[in-house]
């Protein structure tokens, strides 16, 4: 198996007739998920996702793709293709078609229908080719042929690649349920046809692969909400993913049998839930689904919210729910159901909201006790299965942190594929596939562009740096005036704190030091103020690090006179 290296440089031209794939994002991380195919001069893109923050990039919206190797290329692009309809496979699009409007999205009909509602809030109009399972497109240079996967939303797709270099198949997320809700299994039939044509290269999915055996049958979920249905007193509240077609079908078919009325909260969750319910993916009973404002008129014990929030989201509506920050207010006997999983990173977020709605009387009914929620993506036993089918001549594992990563690359190895024929790359690195053997060539930039409101890639590391300094040390603010001549003291040093958990009264032992450290600096002939604010920083900073073990930020303010 060949691994990464950080003194990668940046990778060759590409050989005439060879394919290249560059990963941007999805390798090394649960989201972001983009990957750039070039070939005789030309791109074709897989997905464009964004990745969700974690509590060390406070104030961050979305971490989306690094597009800065492929900017000054955009005119290259012969297309998006978009494998499903998550999040952390289109959410990233609007930023890209920001750049360049006309870009052809090809996608499934439920696929595009969610991206268009989202473009239309950026005020882009896509051009889009709707396909489906056993189409074959050309899209420049690529002979794209589409294959349905079963996955947690409807409509997902694999997709083959042809070129002269060869055939990559692209699995996107995918599982093996053999009992789908809409019938739609995952073709295997098709997949065993690529692989007797021969697949060169094989993208697969890595999320489960160090989970053995198979991924339970969505429709298990049915009878354990059944059971929470039958028992709950109150009104019943589901947190799911906004996108999660099947899950909402079966809490509405639950809702039915026990006859309660169905209200969706929060915007992405009205949005998607109608686009499923247009299109005839969601099974929507006639007068089941009611408005929120209309729930005032119906007793507690027949009503479910359907809402947003299952991942500890700060300002969705479960989140704000448990801080009783929310028009609907948590109330005991209340049930609320998780019908999702644990995204890595989101378990604190997610069990402090836990507490919360527990703590104003909720039972809280999640993934730790009780059967609610299946995964979207195969585990090792379909894994297995898989390859045993597709027989790739190189594989590499996509979609997944790295223990995800090397997992799926061992399942491979297990079946077959020689393990020099295996890459386990990173974002950024660029593999080629030449001559029928794919190897890594290089790395090219691939870093987090962050979300901030309006603004996108003007926060840096630093920036968030400052802020978790800020949230964890708090800010230490120091104002002195100083004559521009002879760098002598004329008014000040005045001190004051904000969040450091010292008191002002205190840093009255640290001003005869910065009076020290500036009268030593004027006799030395210092008087410049960026120099002055060093050596006030220095001062400061010393002083509470010895005497308080803390490093708030130091924010020096030097007036000239």
């Amino acid at each position: 198996m060949s691994h990464p290296h950080p003194e990668l440089g940046p990778p060759p031209k590409l050989p005439e007739g060879g394919l290249r794939v560059t990963p941007l994002g999805g390798l090394g991380e649960i989201g972001r998920n983009m990957t750039v195919f070039e070939y005789g001069g030309r791109l074709l893109i897989v997905d464009c996702g964004v990745l969700f923050p974690e509590e060390e990039q406070p104030g961050i919206d979305l971490i989306l793709p690094d597009f800065s190797t492929i900017r000054d290329r955009l005119d290259d692009i012969d297309g998006i293709v978009l494998t499903h309809g998550h999040e952390d496979h289109i959410g990233g699009v609007p930023y890209l078609l920001r750049e360049k409007a006309d870009i052809p999205l090809i996608g499934s009909k439920l696929t595009l229908a969610l991206i268009e509602a989202k473009l239309q809030e950026h005020r882009i109009r896509p051009y889009t080719l709707e396909v489906e399972e056993g189409h074959r497109e050309r899209v420049g240079p690529f002979d794209c042929e589409f294959v349905a996967v079963n996955h947690s939303i409807p409509d997902a797709l694999a997709v083959a690649i042809r070129t002269p270099a060869g055939m990559v198949v692209h699995t996107g997320d995918f599982k093996m349920d053999q009992l789908p809700l809409d019938g739609r299994l995952t073709d295997l039939p098709a997949f065993a046809r690529l692989g007797e044509e021969g697949i060169d290269l094989l993208l697969s999915d890595s999320t489960n692969a160090e989970v053995p055996g198979f991924v339970p049958p969505e429709r298990d979920i049915s009878n354990v909400l059944r059971t929470v249905f039958a028992s709950a007193q109150k009104r019943i509240i589901v947190a799911s993913f906004a996108s999660h077609v099947h899950r909402i079908q079966q809490i509405l078919d639950a809702a039915h049998e026990y006859g309660r009325r169905v209200a969706f909260v929060g915007r992405s969750m009205v949005r998607n839930m109608g686009i499923a319910r247009d299109l005839g993916y969601l099974r929507v009973p006639p007068g089941l689904v009611v408005d929120v404002k209309t729930l005032d008129d119906l007793p507690d014990d027949e009503i479910v919210l359907v809402c947003t929030g299952s991942q500890g989201e700060p300002m969705a509506a479960l989140s704000r729910m448990a801080n009783r920050d929310h028009q609907i207010r948590i109330v005991q006997g209340d049930t609320v159901i998780l019908a999702s999983s644990l995204i890595p990173g989101n378990e604190n977020a997610v069990y402090r909201v836990i507490n919360g709605l527990t703590r104003w009387g909720a039972n809280v009914v999640h993934k730790g006790n009780a059967k609610v929620h299946v995964s979207g993506h195969a585990s090792a036993g379909e894994l297995l299965y898989f390859y045993n089918i597709c027989k790739p001549r190189n594989l590499m594992p996509v979609h997944g942190e790295w223990r995800h990563l090397r997992a799926n690359a061992e399942l491979g190895a297990l079946t077959g594929v020689p393990k020099d024929r295996i890459v386990i790359a990173e974002d950024g690195v660029a593999v080629d596939l030449i001559d029928g053997i794919a190897k890594i060539a290089g790395k090219v930039q691939a870093g987090y562009v962050y979300v901030d409101g309006l603004s996108v890639g003007d926060v840096t590391e630093t920036s968030l740096k400052d802020r978790r300094i800020l949230g964890e040390e708090g800010i230490v603010s120091v104002f002195v005036v100083v004559d521009s001549t002879t760098g002598k003291i004329t008014a000040g040093p005045h001190v004051h704190a904000r969040g450091s958990g010292i008191e002002d009264a205190a840093f009255g032992e640290v001003i005869p030091k910065i009076e020290e450290a500036l009268a030593r600096s004027a006799g030395d002939g210092i008087v410049e103020p960026h120099q002055l604010q060093q050596l006030i920083r220095r001062a400061v900073g010393k002083w509470v690090s010895d005497t308080y073990r803390r490093r708030p930020m130091i924010l020096p303010v030097v007036v000239e006179v």
